[in-house]
C-alpha cells in the first residue's frame, strides 16, 4: 500500500511557501502554522515534557510509523537547492538521527552516492514515479511505502493513480503561493472516498481512500 500520511497544507492547498531556503525550508511559510497540532499531541516522537493531547490528533500521530517499510520524497523536502549537488557533505534536515527509520528514495534529476544516518538510508534515484515506487516497495519488504512530499512529488504520484490512502490536515491558514497540493480537495472525490473530521487543534483532517 502506498500512503500518505500526516501532510500538511494550508486552507488554500499550500503545502509549503515561495522563497525556500537551507534556513526557511518552508519558504515563506510558517511551519508552526502547519504543524502545532502534531507537537501538541501526547505522542510527538520529540516531546521532552509531560502531558500532550490525546484523541485524533495523538492517533494519527501515532500512526504515522505503523506498517511503514520505506519513504519516498521529492529532492527537495531532502534539499532547498535546484540543480546539481552543491555540497555532498549535506546530509538533510533532520541531525544525525533522522526521523525515518526505513529505507528513504529521494527523486531528483541529480544523482548522489546514498548513505546512512543511524537507521535510515537515503538513497537519490532519478525515475518517474512508478520506477521509484518499484524500488520502495522492494525495499519495503512487503510493508506499506509512505509518500512524504512534497506537494509537487505527491501530485505526481496521484497523476499516476498510484496513492491507496492519503491523509492531509488543513491548517487555518493561507498562504496564497508556494507549492500546491490542490485547489479544493474535491478534485480527487472521483477517484477516493473521503472522511472529513475536525479537530479541537483547529485543523480538519481528510481521510481518503481509494473507490
Amino acid at each position: 500500500m502506498v500512503r500518505v500520511h500526516n501532510f500538511n497544507v494550508s486552507s488554500d492547498g499550500y503545502a509549503a511557501g515561495e522563497g525556500q531556503s537551507l534556513e526557511r525550508p518552508f519558504g515563506h511559510a510558517d511551519p508552526a502554522a502547519l504543524f502545532s497540532w502534531t507537537g501538541a499531541t501526547a505522542s510527538w516522537p520529540t516531546r521532552t515534557d509531560p502531558g500532550g493531547t490525546r484523541g485524533l490528533d495523538d492517533y494519527l500521530v501515532r500512526d504515522f510509523h505503523r506498517n511503514i517499510g520505506a519513504e519516498i520524497m521529492g529532492r527537495n523536502k531532502f534539499d532547498p537547492h535546484r540543480g546539481p549537488w552543491r555540497d555532498l557533505d549535506w546530509q538533510g534536515w533532520w541531525g544525525d538521527e533522522p526521523p525515518f527509520h526505513t529505507p528513504v528514495f529521494v527523486m531528483t534529476h541529480h544523482e548522489r552516492p546514498s548513505f546512512t544516518l543511524s537507521d535510515t538510508t537515503f538513497h537519490f534515484v532519478n525515475g518517474d514515479a512508478q520506477d521509484v515506487l518499484e524500488l520502495a516497495l522492494a525495499a519495503a519488504d512487503g510493508k506499506d511505502v509512505r509518500l512524504g512530499g512534497g506537494a509537487d512529488t505527491i501530485r505526481q504520484f496521484l497523476d499516476a493513480d498510484l496513492v491507496d490512502t492519503l491523509h492531509v490536515a488543513v491548517a487555518p491558514v493561507e498562504l496564497g503561493a508556494g507549492s500546491r497540493l490542490w485547489s479544493s480537495p474535491e478534485e480527487l472525490l472521483d477517484r477516493y472516498h473521503r472522511d472529513v473530521v475536525p479537530s479541537d487543534s483547529g485543523v480538519v483532517h481528510h481521510l481518503f481512500w481509494r473507490k
